[in-house]
């Protein structure tokens, strides 16, 4: 029922406490450092300063160039970082939300030892009109600190749906603290539809021809609805998917691409052996989907099958962080030998 269907072994050295992660770095180095532009928006922030002040800045859509222009003009009565010198250094950065992989940040120079600071400078996006109606503009201040130790000072969110783009002026807003959701990463990147099985060492007697002799972990991609449309033609689209801790080329699979979708059919069966059932306690299937052009993809969104204790054979580590609905997924697939176990889940940052 799947257009293709992979066959992969798992194998963890038990005697060592340390996960087998090898030395092929190319395929998961582009997922590790996706998921920390995307996550780069609050990242850095060791301040525990109170957002207060305002932000003096304008908007505006150049028809003919196809560019996106935030005019930031100055801040006024920012907070103070460094109480004992009186002082910040501040600068702006802006991320267009919720696809902060794809477009990046922009962000102004520093002003020093001032908490009045006038930039009088133009962020710019190159982005199709239409593309930029289902976006926001995160616009946020922070302290820059010479150590990398950034202090946030406050932000300001606007859906740009919304926007009254004859509006070219320049306006006062005030500066927010955080907003929770933008904190937790909780923004709309679509679902993907799929199904999972366990088929344990041995389960379906010595009479089945296809009885495995290790356990196999099976998944079903079947779809993926409501993807960023990312250009006007929609999206080209094609998931990726490990079994951590192992990133080796052994673990590494991906469907094909699908052009120019939104909600995208793969219909791909991947099967993993060399699982024990122990083995499900300890490791993560991860699911990313991407958008492909010829150099470079972009990440956009994905999920985590696991138990999301933190753990994995005894190590701490920041993948084995499950939500709610993908831990009782995978519950429901150890409960459940040889079952097929439908769901629908939400895509998330990572």
């Amino acid at each position: 029922e799947s257009d293709t269907a992979s066959e992969i072994s798992f194998q963890f050295n038990k005697h060592k406490k340390t996960p087998s992660i090898g030395s092929h770095s190319s395929d998961m180095a582009s997922v590790s450092s996706v998921s920390g532009s995307v996550l780069s928006v609050y990242s850095g922030d060791f301040g525990s300063v109170d957002a207060q002040g305002t932000v003096e800045f304008a908007l505006d859509y150049d028809e003919k160039n196809r560019e996106f222009q935030v005019h930031v003009s100055q801040c006024k009565d920012l907070a103070v970082v460094d109480e004992k010198k009186g002082r910040s250094d501040p600068y702006v950065k802006t991320y267009l939300l919720p696809d902060k992989a794809r477009m990046g940040k922009r962000k102004t120079s520093v002003k020093k030892r001032t908490v009045n600071p006038i930039y009088n400078e133009v962020l710019r996006y190159k982005i199709e009109k239409m593309v930029l109606l289902i976006q926001k503009l995160n616009l946020s201040v922070w302290h820059n600190d010479p150590l990398g130790r950034n202090s946030f000072l406050g932000e300001i969110e606007i859906d740009l749906a919304s926007w009254d783009w004859s509006n070219r002026k320049l306006n006062w807003y005030p500066l927010k603290p955080r907003s929770l959701s933008a904190v937790n990463g909780v923004d709309h990147r679509g679902v993907m539809n799929l199904s999972i099985k366990y088929v344990p060492p041995g389960s379906l007697g010595k009479t089945c021809p296809k009885n495995p002799p290790s356990g196999e972990v099976h998944i079903w991609v079947k779809d993926v609805k409501d993807l960023l449309q990312l250009r006007p033609s929609g999206v080209d689209s094609f998931v990726k998917c490990y079994v951590l801790p192992d990133t080796s080329k052994k673990s590494y699979q991906k469907t094909r691409v699908i052009k120019r979708d939104t909600n995208p059919v793969f219909n791909h069966t991947i099967v993993y052996d060399g699982f024990h059932t122990e083995d499900l306690k300890d490791a993560c299937v991860e699911l990313t989907v991407w958008d492909h052009e010829k150099l470079t993809n972009h990440f956009l969104g994905g999920i985590r099958l696991g138990l999301g204790t933190g753990l994995s054979y005894g190590i701490s580590v920041d993948w084995m962080d499950s939500t709610q609905e993908e831990v009782a997924f995978w519950q429901e697939m150890m409960a459940a030998a040889n079952e097929w176990i439908e769901g629908l889940l939400p895509l998330r940052s990572l």
